[in-house]
């Protein structure tokens, strides 16, 4: 049990314990009025099932981080699949420094600040070949 819903289950039994002390020793000549009783375990019922609403809330929260993680882990391997596939295939790829599309062998896929890259040999003059680190959204299509 965590600390919260423990001091929570000892503030109800705290305060449980108090009404029954008070119903005890009451005038009886000027008992409890019922109204005010009854608005009390109002009250009481209320916080209990605010307390499972936050429990709920909780679980809810727990639930949808591990949903989260789980999608993040098929996304990432949906990428590395994608990427496995491109090995050996000529792409396309817009080239800022050349403005404009190029056509590139990709020869190796590799990691770099956490993100996958295709390594990817262009030979611009049919001699000298130029290596280019792409990321996948750099891609714009794959020559079969």
């Amino acid at each position: 049990m965590s600390m919260t819903s423990t001091n929570a289950v000892d503030q109800k039994l705290d305060y449980l314990k108090l009404l029954v002390t008070e119903l005890q020793h009451q005038n009886p000549l000027e008992p409890m009025e019922q109204k005010d009783m009854a608005a009390q375990l109002a009250q009481f019922s209320q916080l209990e099932l605010t307390e499972e609403m936050n429990g709920n809330i909780s679980m809810m929260n727990e639930t949808m981080g591990s949903m989260n993680s789980s999608f993040a882990g098929a996304m990432a391997m949906a990428k590395w699949d994608y990427a496995k596939s491109m090995l050996g295939k000529d792409i396309q790829f817009y080239d800022e420094q050349s403005g404009g599309n190029l056509v590139g062998h990709v020869q190796r896929v590799s990691f770099a600040d956490g993100e996958l890259v295709l390594d990817t040999a262009v030979s611009v003059d049919g001699v000298n070949e130029t290596m280019f680190n792409l990321k996948l959204d750099q891609v714009k299509g794959v020559q079969l």
